[in-house]
């Protein structure tokens, strides 16, 4: 009997050692993981004004409050080849403890299936954060100009405003020469969509391709009040229930062939404002930068603000992310070889 109890109590001992260790550990990685006294920098990989930088300040001003140590959120702009600059630089260059995360054109983790030049990094060992929303992009015309409808598209020539390759204003006008028979010209070289707006706004351009519902809706809202544009086709695999005049890209497609290629390019439309923590951060901090990103798309005060901001908020988690790009990445040679000609890139 007595040396059951003994048994008993080292047994005792043993657990409330074990409970106070546990803790001790639990503790640690808290204070490990928490952002007590540092700062968050989220590198925007295009000037203040486009809509990547508008998303990614209103998230900035509310994701401290849902993250451990509530620290400052400070945005950084990195414009560049369409925000190939930004991307090589957080995949590269960027701390990978957990203090610096990056937003990046659409397109730029599909980047690597249609043009690899320039490109230094692999896209499926991002750390991926999540994405704020889906987009709908469109060919829009100014309101002054003879294009009013897609099928004009076909028969005459209409001058876009694109920035960089790689950009949406590039490849998306691009693909539609290739794949849909229409006559556009591409005039690459704006700094960003503020600059191609301007372009269309000043007569220098008929008007842009691959432009963002959420840019017109943020910076030029007046233009959809005023009716300024006219918007000539949805770039994106779902349309927007008001704009349901304006005709979907891949029911434009006139064969099946066709609209493989297209749902391939434009597969990049359902993770829109992507979110990304460089590669080999530790699995803690990219745990806590998950869940402080989905519980900021979730707060009623962000919310608010983002829809007086006129922005579509339409979540998608890091684990989505991944898994879309993964089933992008395993389309059939024959489709990526379409889509990389369609879109002007080098074919194997």
């Amino acid at each position: 009997m007595m040396l059951t109890r003994r048994w008993v109590g080292l047994a005792m001992a043993m657990a409330v050692s074990s409970v106070g260790l546990a803790g001790a550990v639990s503790s640690a990685r808290a204070q490990e993981a928490s952002y007590k006294g540092q700062t968050l920098t989220i590198v925007v990989g295009y000037p203040p004004g486009a809509a990547y930088d508008a998303y990614a300040r209103v998230i900035a001003r509310h994701m401290g409050r849902h993250l451990a140590g509530n620290p400052n959120i400070v945005v950084q702009n990195m414009p560049g080849a369409g925000s190939l600059t930004a991307a090589n630089h957080l995949y590269n260059n960027a701390a990978k403890d957990g203090t610096v995360i990056g937003t990046f054109s659409r397109g730029m983790p599909m980047q690597p299936l249609f043009d690899e030049q320039g490109v230094r990094f692999d896209p499926l060992k991002f750390g991926w954060i999540g994405s704020a929303a889906s987009e709908v992009s469109l060919a829009i015309a100014w309101h002054q100009k003879p294009f009013k409808k897609f099928e004009d598209l076909r028969e005459r020539e209409m001058t876009m405003a694109g920035t960089a390759p790689g950009a949406d204003t590039v490849i998306f006008p691009t693909a539609l020469n290739a794949v849909l028979g229409t006559r556009i010209k591409v005039v690459t070289g704006y700094r960003g969509a503020a600059d191609a707006l301007l372009a269309v706004e000043s007569g220098e351009a008929d008007g842009a391709g691959g432009i963002s519902w959420s840019t017109l809706a943020t910076s030029k809202r007046e233009w959809l009040v005023d009716k300024k544009v006219t918007f000539l086709v949805q770039l994106a695999l779902k349309a927007r229930p008001d704009l349901k005049d304006v005709p979907l890209v891949i029911d434009l497609a006139r064969n099946e062939d066709e609209r493989r290629v297209l749902e391939l390019i434009f597969a990049r439309q359902e993770i829109a404002y992507p979110f990304a923590a460089p590669p080999g951060i530790p699995a803690e901090r990219l745990a806590l930068l998950r869940k402080a990103f989905a519980d900021t798309l979730a707060d009623k005060e962000f919310l608010a603000e983002a829809d007086r901001s006129g922005m579509t908020i339409s979540p998608m988690g890091g684990d989505e992310v991944r898994d879309l790009l993964a089933r992008v990445f395993a389309s059939s040679p024959d489709v990526i070889s379409r889509a990389r000609a369609a879109i002007g890139g080098k074919t194997n």
